[in-house]
């Protein structure tokens, strides 16, 4: 049976907790907390990211996140918690879903990057 976007973002939101920017920011205090930015290249540059966030595509995150790929990156550590955003919180929701398909844990949806922004937490521009 096909699913819908509305269906697989439901299936996400169930089982990736969604956190305020506030959340955000005091799991960044605590560390050993990897921040990832899932948009897409142009809207990073355009907009910048959550300062101390490592950008990598949701169409990417797979080969990033398996550790026996050869793309993998070291950021990503099953020990750690992963916070994901986006421009609203959905591929987000969806890419937090993968992470724990992949047997990653500790795993949350931080939103999107406007609400991160109004809540005045700090930007860096990418590059």
């Amino acid at each position: 049976m096909a699913l819908s976007v509305k269906q697989m973002l439901e299936a996400a939101n169930a089982v990736v907790q969604k956190i305020t920017p506030q959340q955000v920011q005091d799991l960044m205090a605590k560390g050993n907390t990897l921040v990832v930015d899932v948009r897409d290249g142009t809207e990073v540059a355009q907009s910048g990211k959550i300062k101390g966030a490592v950008h990598v595509s949701r169409g990417m995150l797979e080969f990033r996140a398996d550790p026996d790929a050869p793309t993998h990156d070291k950021h990503f550590a099953k020990d750690k918690t992963i916070v994901l955003y986006c421009g609203s919180g959905g591929r987000a929701a969806l890419a937090g879903k993968l992470l724990k398909d992949m047997g990653y844990d500790h795993v949350y949806n931080g939103g999107g990057f406007k609400d991160w922004v109004d809540s005045g937490g700090p930007v860096e521009k990418a590059g």
